[in-house]
């Protein structure tokens, strides 16, 4: 067993996401374990069995955005709630994000789309919120979306969600230790417990 790494697999249209993205850096220093961030395109995986995770209108739905108002408070992360649900183009900024982890500003740029998302209440992938957390993270946002749109960065993204479903993998976010599963920001705790120790303590 390794004992220190963790994949991180995320879809950024993900709601549930956002705690975990707001939390991961602090808890990474504060272990030393390595956490390594994998978007996917969940929404590929939710059509090939014909699920949707939120219904509108859906007593899930309300619950949903009641109980991510509860966690945020809990873990002191600011929400605007409900946020706008659900998104136009998951798959533009999951591409995006592709990229940035690739050259190594992914993680700030998913960071600043969730805050931009569920603080101000602007969606992810789409404008403003995508130059603009371009922008905050020191890249041009034409050079980065023409990228993001490439076929390689199209491939490779295929490539990671069919990873995912071999991994048997089926919501986000979702943290796999030495091929242990852990589905939920309330799992992530879980998951670090088993990369120090083989189990969950």
């Amino acid at each position: 067993m390794s004992g220190r790494d963790i994949d991180f697999w995320f879809t950024t249209g993900s709601t549930y996401t956002y705690l975990s993205v707001m939390r991961l850096p602090e808890i990474a220093r504060a272990t030393g374990l390595n956490f390594r961030w994998r978007p996917f395109n969940l929404r590929v995986l939710f059509d090939e069995v014909k699920y949707f995770p939120f219904p509108a209108g859906s007593p899930k739905l309300a619950y949903m955005w009641q109980d991510l108002e509860r966690r945020a408070s809990k873990y002191g992360i600011p929400a605007k709630l409900p946020a706008p649900y659900p998104l136009a183009d998951s798959l533009l900024s999951n591409l995006v994000a592709l990229v940035g982890m690739r050259e190594g500003w992914g993680i700030d740029y998913v960071r600043a789309s969730y805050r931009r998302w569920f603080q101000l209440g602007l969606p992810s992938g789409v404008e403003p919120n995508l130059s603009e957390s371009l922008k905050e993270v020191g890249q041009e946002a034409g050079r980065v979306i023409a990228l993001a749109k490439s076929d390689e960065i199209r491939r490779a993204l295929v490539s990671e969600t069919d990873r995912a479903r071999s991994t048997r993998l089926f919501g986000s976010p979702s943290f796999v230790v030495d091929g242990q599963i852990f589905w939920g920001d309330d799992r992530l705790e879980d998951a670090v417990s088993w990369a120090q120790h083989g189990r969950v303590s």
